[in-house]
């Protein structure tokens, strides 16, 4: 028996839902659900971890770094769902969050689970994915202790990228290898050791954390809106007229009018609207301040007002 992996929070059993196979369906699901409660306080303990990898995230990305999220069986397919959420949403080129999953894209639908304890093909997939000291490589292991994820950290520490652990105990062997070790611990799974349960619920709350958070500080929103979106299909063309209209009072024609002007570029036709700019001279001023709307607005408006 391995002491390490028996030690561990995510392995062990549940007396609060030690009899879950007597119960009814509407006491598994109460049972189920009253553990998921217990998720939401335990990534708050871990907001300075947080609020710290964003920083880190922000400043990489900001002086052309690329994220990288490593993980293995569930936190692996956490992390390719979060990073193939960044484009649509964000309008950020593919390459600037990238997600792998040990035993590769296969491993998205089907479970690989021995593709985990392979180090070497965690280092492969560092030096085939080009990673360099302007990167960000966030590894993600529910027990912290996944041998794929913790050799692409080291690997990727070696070459000069910053590294950020995600894993659900402390004391785990993720956090030695780690610039930040964000650890919410979740307690034992309903089911034990099934860290698709609680463990996953709390990294996809911090997924979510580290790429808004970041994206917002480089200036992916105007306010809360999704701005950058792409508009690529009906319900984002929809989704982009309101947000210009909310942003500047113009009415559905107007907005959609100019939204076509600007080539479906959502940000564009705010910037448009409440500049009086055309296209070009728009995207000029919003190329000065790296795409931030609400910079870009004001420094207009205090250049006018200088005047």
């Amino acid at each position: 028996m391995n002491d390490y992996l028996a030690g561990l929070t995510t392995e062990a059993i549940n007396p609060e839902t030690f009899m879950i196979d007597e119960c009814t369906t509407e006491q598994m699901v109460q049972l189920m659900n009253q553990q998921d409660a217990l998720v939401p306080a335990a990534v708050a303990k871990e907001i300075p971890s947080i609020a710290k990898a964003v920083d880190i995230l922000h400043h990489r990305l900001s002086n052309g770094g690329r994220m990288f999220y490593i993980g293995a069986g569930t936190s692996g397919r956490l992390g390719v769902l979060d990073a193939s959420e960044c484009p649509p949403t964000f309008g950020t080129d593919p390459s600037l969050v990238q997600g792998y999953i040990a035993g590769g894209d296969y491993a998205l639908r089907n479970a690989v689970e021995g593709c985990e304890d392979d180090g070497e093909d965690g280092i492969s997939l560092i030096l085939n994915a080009g990673v360099t000291e302007k990167d960000a490589v966030v590894g993600i292991s529910a027990s912290g202790s996944a041998q794929f994820v913790i050799a692409a950290l080291e690997k990727a520490k070696e070459l000069g990228a910053a590294t950020i652990g995600v894993c659900n105990n402390k004391g785990s062997k993720l956090e030695p290898v780690v610039d930040v070790c964000i650890a919410p611990v979740v307690g034992a799974e309903v089911i034990g050791g099934s860290t698709r349960l609680k463990a996953g619920t709390a990294q996809k709350l911090v997924l979510n954390m580290l790429t808004t958070c970041t994206m917002v500080k480089l200036g992916k929103t105007y306010n809360n809106l999704m701005v950058d979106l792409k508009a690529s299909n009906i319900k984002l063309v929809d989704r982009s007229i309101r947000i210009i209209m909310q942003t500047t009072d113009v009415d559905a024609t107007t907005a959609k009018a100019v939204l076509e002007q600007a080539s479906m570029n959502c940000k564009l036709a705010i910037m448009m609207i409440k500049t009086g700019l055309d296209a070009k001279e728009a995207e000029e001023v919003l190329a000065q301040h790296q795409g931030r709307l609400k910079q870009a607005i004001h420094s207009l408006e205090q250049s006018i007002n200088q005047k």
